[in-house]
This record gives structure tokens, C-alpha cells and sequence, in this order.
């Protein structure tokens, strides 16, 4: 393994042990502008994502009028209870064919009330490539059930 990739994948553990510990985000605290951010329902881990702007992302994720392309977490909630597979490609499970049914869009609404009462937590990290290799280390390790990574 390249030396300097595994010096980089060794120092993400203080940071994630950071984020699992943190105090849920209550409003009013500050949230870290960049970084790695998870959502938890009942102490569970269930997404984590990254972002540039943490706190537009944790709006984005939450506010009853995002669009599917805004809250992606509440997509992958709808899909699930809807039974739906991910997939990327050109077809009917494409996200702008899912806003065309009804069954989706009430899903997506619930999971979007869903998120709202979920957990919130954030670590800093400025550095994009280990903001990337966190928020892969972060899904992993907590065991995130919504982070799968595949390419459909």
C-alpha cells in the first residue's frame, strides 16, 4: 500500500471518534463551515455525507421544500420504504421520473419529516481529499445503513 495513502487513511480515526461523540446539533450552535456530517435516528448511524457548506447542507437535507436533488439522504429513505433499488442509469428510477409518482412523492415527504427529527452531527475537516476519505472511513465504521457506494 502507498505510504502516504495509509498515513492519511490511519490519522481519519481521532476525527470520527470526534464525530461520534459530539453533542447533536441543537439550533442555534455553530456547525463547521466544511466537513463530514451524520445523520442518527435513535442513537443509530444511518447516513453520512460531506459537504462544503455544512450548515446549507444541513438545511438542504431537512427544509420540506428540497427538491429530490437537494435532499438526497430523504430519496435514499423513500427508496427504501418503497422497496426501490438505486440506480443511476437512464430509466424509470431515475430521480426526475421518481417525482412523477404519487406513491414516491408521499414517501419522500414522510422521509423528509423523518430527517427533521433525526440527529445531526459535524466534524471539521478543510482538506478535500481527507474530507472524501473520511466521510468513506466515518460510513464504514460507524456501519451507516443508507451509505453504499455502488455504481448502479
Amino acid at each position: 500500500m502507498d505510504m502516504k495513502f495509509m498515513k492519511a487513511v490511519e490519522s481519519l480515526h481521532p476525527e470520527f471518534e470526534q464525530l461520534m461523540g459530539a453533542a447533536p446539533y441543537t439550533p442555534g450552535a455553530k456547525l463547521p463551515m466544511k466537513g463530514v456530517y451524520l445523520f442518527c435516528e435513535h442513537g443509530k448511524p444511518l447516513y453520512v455525507g460531506r459537504s462544503n457548506n455544512i450548515p446549507r447542507r444541513f438545511h438542504d437535507h431537512r427544509r420540506p421544500s428540497s427538491g429530490t436533488n437537494k435532499a438526497a439522504f430523504a430519496v435514499l429513505l423513500a427508496r427504501r420504504e418503497l422497496g426501490l433499488t438505486t440506480d443511476y442509469r437512464p430509466g424509470p428510477k431515475t430521480r426526475k421520473n421518481l417525482e412523477k409518482d404519487p406513491d414516491f412523492i408521499a414517501a419522500f415527504r414522510r422521509a423528509k419529516d423523518r430527517v427533521r427529527e433525526m440527529e445531526f452531527r459535524a466534524v471539521e475537516e478543510l482538506e478535500p481529499i481527507r474530507q472524501a476519505l473520511l466521510e468513506i472511513y466515518c460510513a464504514v465504521a460507524a456501519c451507516a445503513s443508507f451509505n453504499d457506494f455502488e455504481n448502479h
